[in-house]
């Protein structure tokens, strides 16, 4: 039997929200074994005038805990 665990994390990226989850993901993974699956639950970003300066994404990370 395994029992899961879900962790809350902020990542942002100045390139778009892809890179955002993936650089979350990666971050989290040097920390976090066993990572089963992430939920974007919320995503913002930053701006400045007409621009996105930068975008926020708030992952739910699923992983397994060990025995």
């Amino acid at each position: 039997m395994s029992v899961a665990k879900v962790t809350e994390i902020i990542a942002s990226s100045t390139t778009g929200i892809e890179d955002a989850v993936r650089s979350g993901v990666a971050r989290a993974s040097k920390t976090l074994d066993e990572i089963q699956g992430v939920w974007v639950s919320d995503i913002k970003c930053t701006v400045d005038g007409e621009n996105i300066v930068e975008w926020r994404c708030t992952l739910k990370i699923t992983f397994v805990l060990k025995d």
